[in-house]
């Protein structure tokens, strides 16, 4: 047991109180000298920094309105749609509290999202940092869950048809598809039993695995350190006496303050969407949500929030036209094997060939659809082997690198869009341009990361005072 600590009897009351708690629970003090006033970041964080701290505060968001949410809800097929007007129209402050959720789901991917593309353009994924990327997907995975489970409980019409789209997909898996889809629903159709399961993982199991990866995602990252802009290792210039990185600063109370200002930037967005425009026109509320739901009578254009819209126009580009495609492509790999490999890499690329297309060809498009929205994520987790570049920042590779992120990001955008409109011949043609380019975007990383001129990275990190 450690020595308590002593305080002179005219010391400040603050100073008394701090000393008896940290004469009793040492470990929350030490905890926090390690995760905030002796953690040293550095020192030339930028405005892309500010979404890590902004994610942490969605999060809380969705839990304190989850909490108020869930006390007048009922999660009863017959009861479900008149509980959430009950809440938007009878509960004191209730459509606040709802419009809050409900926007704090789309802010909480605005947020991950620009997270993840920082992480991109700077390198954090890179080595020491594999761990903290791979919690960091983990997490993303998680919230998609959390926002599919969640988003069936207003039981409107389009969180009904959304949900019967969506769980059918599993039906596509060989062998095990139908009674998955089965076991997901809770019955034949989408009906209480689903809305009880989605309910249970909304509310407990899911938010429990998401808030445990977070800390994870935390600690890993308090670890090894943070990246910067530069992709320079501080820890690799300390002070010889005192151990501190010379391009470190303590996280709090710099960073703290300085998170501040990203917090009441995002606040004042954050209120004038609930408050003045909660549903925005649709893509964060959709007006068949404000219907019930009806098993009897379809919607005339079901598709995804908007988040969900990228990946779901991949499902939907994914047709027998673009399993052919795939197929010719992957013949063409075969025949290089054989002209371009020697020995056993030869036999076994030409056998991989073959055993591909026999799959391409045996399954349907709609399976093949599952596998490719489902690769769009996992292909992330794979990113820190993917990227073979000498450097880690964007600033200071090939200029081309950047039009190619660029287009990357367009892209992403557009498959979104073309996720939200109703399917047309056009519209398939471009998402599957779109898919194509993703997926080669990340595939052949290996080859172009490593190509152009790349630029001398400093020694230590570059800082500008502003």
């Amino acid at each position: 047991m450690a020595e308590f600590k002593e305080v002179p009897a005219d010391a400040p009351v603050t100073q008394k109180v701090t000393v008896w708690f940290e004469n009793r629970f040492p470990t929350a003090f030490a905890e926090y000298k390690k995760h905030m006033s002796e953690y040293y970041a550095p020192k030339n964080f930028n405005m892309w920094y500010f979404f890590g701290s902004l994610a942490l505060l969605v999060l809380v968001i969705q839990i304190v309105t989850g909490i108020f949410l869930v006390m007048h809800y009922k999660p009863d097929a017959n009861l479900a749609f008149a509980s959430v007007e009950y809440i938007m129209r009878d509960v004191p402050w209730g459509w606040l509290v709802r419009y809050m959720h409900s926007t704090g789901a789309s802010a909480f991917f605005v947020v991950v999202y620009l997270h993840m593309f920082r992480g991109m353009m700077y390198g954090s994924y890179r080595k020491p940092r594999e761990l903290v990327w791979i919690f960091g997907c983990a997490i993303f995975l998680c919230l998609m869950a959390e926002a599919f489970f969640g988003y069936l409980l207003p039981w409107g019409q389009m969180s009904y048809w959304g949900a019967q789209v969506i769980v059918n997909l599993f039906a596509a898996v060989p062998f095990i598809g139908p009674d998955l889809a089965l076991l997901i629903r809770g019955d034949f159709v989408v009906g209480d039993a689903t809305l009880n399961r989605f309910f249970s993982f909304h509310v407990i199991a899911v938010p429990l695995v998401l808030i445990g990866l977070v800390v994870a995602h935390l600690l890993a990252l308090h670890d090894v350190g943070s990246n910067n802009p530069d992709g320079v290792e501080i820890k690799a210039n300390k002070d010889p006496k005192t151990g501190i990185p010379l391009d470190g600063i303590p996280f709090h109370p710099y960073y703290t303050v300085h998170d501040l200002m990203g917090v009441g930037v995002f606040l004042m967005i954050f209120s004038a969407i609930v408050f003045f425009a909660p549903e925005v026109g649709g893509y964060f509320l959709e007006a068949n949500n404000f219907i019930p739901a009806d098993p009897l009578k379809t919607p005339l254009h079901i598709a995804p929030v908007w988040y969900f819209t990228p990946f779901y126009s991949m499902l939907r580009a994914t047709t027998d036209v673009m399993v052919t495609v795939f197929s010719i492509f992957v013949a063409l790999g075969g025949v290089g094997a054989l002209l371009l490999l020697k020995g056993k890499l030869k036999i076994a690329g030409a056998v991989g060939a073959v055993v591909a297309i026999a799959a391409l060809q045996i399954f349907d498009a709609k399976f093949w659809g599952v596998v490719v929205m489902g690769g769009a994520v996992i292909i992330l987790f794979f990113l820190p082997w993917l990227d073979h570049s000498p450097v880690k920042s964007i600033r200071y590779r090939p200029n081309w690198h950047k039009w190619l992120y660029g287009v990357f990001v367009v892209y992403f955008f557009v498959l979104g869009y073309l996720g939200i409109e109703p399917p047309s011949p056009l519209f398939t043609l471009l998402a599957q341009i779109g898919t194509v380019f993703y997926f080669a975007f990340f595939l052949l990383m290996p080859v172009w990361s490593r190509m152009g001129e790349f630029k001398r990275v400093p020694d230590r990190v570059t800082f500008h005072a502003h």
